[in-house]
């Protein structure tokens, strides 16, 4: 959302996560997209915690090798948050221009932002008129810490890369979406489940209408299995990645309460949407991505505990690609963590 230049150049979409960071590098033409780069480095533990950049090198050289291992000669890139280092708020303000809210904006934010607005870098969207009050509109406003922005273009300034875009999570996967499906008035849920942070964006058309970060994920599994089974943060993310082959026994168990925990915190959001949306706002369906969505049995129980069809999203969907480049397989077992990478890649340098 934060874009910084006017020349519409191509980017590279890199998206850091707390467990790895994703790289996605496509072409425009004129019916849509060519992939011509993908790739993934995993990070060390705790490199990045609660959405703060621990182990600064650590993620400056998985930019770097990512960036060397694909050949890529772009500069520019494009990036995002989430979590508590973005404050995405919908507001109602008097009916106004675009030019005149970008003139008034920073006092209509300060009231809704919990920092001095001195040190926020603060964007917005008109959403459309206040359905109960045409003298008013519904805005989007989204604003995120100067130091927290500054961290990430730093890690980009030393692998030899410019930050040109910063995204928020949530939007980035609703980009990927929208690229890959049929969109409409139906009200959808996306939510992407990482490792560290699961971000919940309920749209409409191409609308946000309601968006929640919670701070779960893959990292629940891990810290189950290591508390409940006795073994090590490394076994036991070992023994996460191979639980789709038990059928029984007390991994199975841990998997299975965890997916519960999620599944019920998803729930909850949902609910709390729904308990304010009006009758033809209410969620239909929903669509899972991040690496959770991968875990055996969460969608499920995500399935049963909403009473919705969920489904996951292909973020390659219609996305073309050689098959000389790229093996099906591996993009079709990587697709649900890279969701947030094409929405970025799919943006450009002069983006709002």
């Amino acid at each position: 959302m934060f874009g910084l230049f006017k020349k519409k150049k191509d980017l590279v979409g890199i998206d850091i996560g707390s467990s790895s960071v994703k790289l996605v590098q496509l072409l425009p033409h004129k019916d849509g997209y060519q992939l011509l780069n993908a790739a993934i480095m995993p990070l060390p533990p705790e490199a990045i915690v609660d959405n703060s950049l621990m182990d600064t090198v650590a993620v400056v050289d998985a930019v770097k090798n990512l960036v060397a291992s694909t050949g890529i000669k772009v500069k520019d890139a494009a990036c995002s948050i989430s979590g508590n280092a973005v404050i995405i708020r919908k507001i109602m303000l008097p009916a106004m221009s675009t030019e005149e809210l970008e003139d008034q904006i920073s006092w209509e934010a300060e009231q809704y932002i919990p920092f001095d607005i001195k040190d926020v870098h603060i964007d917005f969207q008109i959403l459309g008129p206040d359905p109960l009050d045409p003298s008013k509109i519904q805005v989007l406003l989204v604003a995120s810490k100067k130091d927290i922005i500054n961290d990430y273009s730093a890690v980009f300034a030393d692998a030899g890369m410019s930050l040109n875009v910063m995204d928020v999570d949530s939007f980035a996967v609703q980009n990927a979406y929208e690229l890959n499906a049929d969109t409409n008035d139906d009200v959808r849920a996306l939510i992407n489940v990482g490792a560290g942070v699961m971000n919940i964006n309920v749209i409409k058309g191409e609308l946000s209408l309601f968006t929640r970060d919670v701070q779960m994920g893959g990292n629940q599994y891990t810290e189950e299995i290591q508390k409940q089974l006795g073994v090590s943060a490394q076994e036991a993310e070992t023994m996460k990645m191979l639980a789709s082959d038990q059928q029984a026994g007390p991994l199975v168990e841990v998997i299975r309460r965890v997916n519960e925990s999620l599944a019920q915190e998803i729930r909850r959001s949902v609910d709390f949407y729904n308990s304010t949306a009006p009758g033809e706002e209410r969620i239909v369906q929903v669509s899972m991505s991040g690496g959770c969505s991968k875990m055996v049995g969460l969608k499920e129980a995500v399935a049963l505990k909403l009473g919705l069809d969920v489904g996951v999203l292909n973020p390659f969907e219609r996305i073309k690609y050689n098959d000389k480049d790229f093996d099906p397989e591996y993009l079709e077992e990587i697709a649900p963590l890279m969701a947030v990478g094409v929405g970025l890649a799919i943006r450009r340098v002069g983006d709002k």
